[in-house]
């Protein structure tokens, strides 16, 4: 069995005074040495989150393909770590939508980020008409095969199944439905990267909840989660943290 990761996604939510609620997650962390835990706050907020960690991993939402020039609003990799970042989440559902991200793009952000040395979460998912249509073990596949880097070292690389429907929605995939895109996901990746596909951690999010995760986390190939309204409050995020024991 691989380590558990949680990663909180703060999407563009959060402010100097929500970053006391890190006091009690970094506590949670602290008190959990057999699980990952890492917060994800909007780029503002990284260099003072960073300061006050305490040894939580601190992580950005995006990164730029390149390392410096005209790109405006962007951020690169180096720019992130300098702040103190150490992973960075690309290629979610909401950047794939919002911003037209193509996998192509999404491949480019995760070699950057990597060769920078940041731990790097590749988001994958379907659209429910992808689901309802029978398509979403193809659709993230295909995703899969366009959004993933060659070159990666162990340890670095992460995936995250996050269903587009779940997502915000108060809708969670069945355990069923978790079981069979996970299974098809680490499927995948033995066939691409052999055995060294074993050691890639695949997260769930979806609406995970302190209600519904420890039931998450006990299906097969489930190696954390991507948690996105419940990670801006301790009392509902540390809860997510310890079921993941």
């Amino acid at each position: 069995m691989l380590r558990k990761l949680v990663v909180g996604n703060w999407k563009m939510n959060g402010s100097l005074a929500q970053l006391a609620e890190l006091s009690a997650i970094v506590e949670a962390a602290r008190g959990r040495a057999d699980v990952d835990v890492a917060v994800c706050p909007p780029a503002t907020l990284i260099a003072h989150a960073a300061a006050q960690a305490g040894g939580l991993a601190i992580g950005a939402q995006d990164v730029h393909c390149n390392p410096h020039g005209a790109h405006t609003g962007c951020v690169s990799a180096a720019m992130l770590k300098e702040v103190g970042a150490s992973l960075v989440i690309v290629g979610h559902s909401e950047r794939r939508q919002d911003q037209r991200e193509r996998d192509e793009e999404i491949r480019a952000k995760a070699e950057a980020a990597l060769a920078a040395g940041l731990q790097t979460i590749v988001c994958v998912g379907e659209s429910d008409p992808d689901r309802q249509a029978g398509r979403a073990v193809e659709v993230v596949t295909n995703q899969l095969l366009g959004s993933l880097p060659d070159s990666w070292s162990v340890g670095e690389l992460v995936l995250a199944y996050e269903p587009i429907w779940a997502i915000g929605t108060g809708k969670v995939a069945t355990p069923a439905d978790v079981a069979e895109m996970h299974a098809a996901i680490r499927r995948n990746l033995a066939q691409r990267f052999g055995e060294r596909g074993a050691s890639i951690r695949i997260l769930y999010g979806g609406s995970v909840k302190a209600d519904n995760a420890a039931e998450l986390f006990a299906v097969p190939d489930v190696d954390g989660a991507l948690v996105g309204g419940a990670s801006l409050s301790a009392a509902q995020f540390v809860p997510i943290i310890q079921a993941a024991g």
